[in-house]
């Protein structure tokens, strides 16, 4: 019975003539996009002359976050981020008419996330994902 047993197992196992399946091949890594000095400059005159850092990303083809971070290196000062008073005093009248976030957000251009820092700093209250007061 011991026998029968051993051999069932055996018969399960991989067979060992074969070989292992190749990994699949993949691309290498590449070097991340380096600007030279030129479209560094050009791309910090974009910004200065009013490109947001999202279309100087996608003319460049690089992250949002690279360019960033190379009008930090050159130091560029950066414009006001988040909402105008004018846009924080209409997410507020939208969101207290029933508007989710998310709508709020889209009329006014800006991530929802953006409207519910604008209503918690502004002490609005908030309502759950069912509209329930939170």
């Amino acid at each position: 019975m011991q026998v029968e047993a051993l051999e069932t197992l055996i018969q399960k196992l991989p067979d060992t003539t074969t070989t292992a399946q190749q990994p699949a091949k993949r691309p290498k890594p590449r070097r991340a996009r380096q600007l030279d000095a030129d479209r560094i400059a050009e791309l910090i005159t974009g910004y200065q002359t009013g490109s947001t850092v999202y279309e100087l990303a996608a003319r460049f083809s690089i992250e949002r976050r690279t360019v960033g971070t190379i009008l930090h290196r050159h130091h560029v000062p950066m414009r006001r981020r988040g909402p105008s008073p004018d846009q924080v005093e209409t997410a507020v009248h939208l969101y207290q008419l029933g508007w989710s976030l998310t709508r709020v957000g889209q009329h006014l251009g800006v991530a929802h996330t953006t409207i519910l820092t604008a209503l918690r700093q502004h002490g609005i209250p908030t309502r759950d994902t069912h509209g329930r007061a939170r």
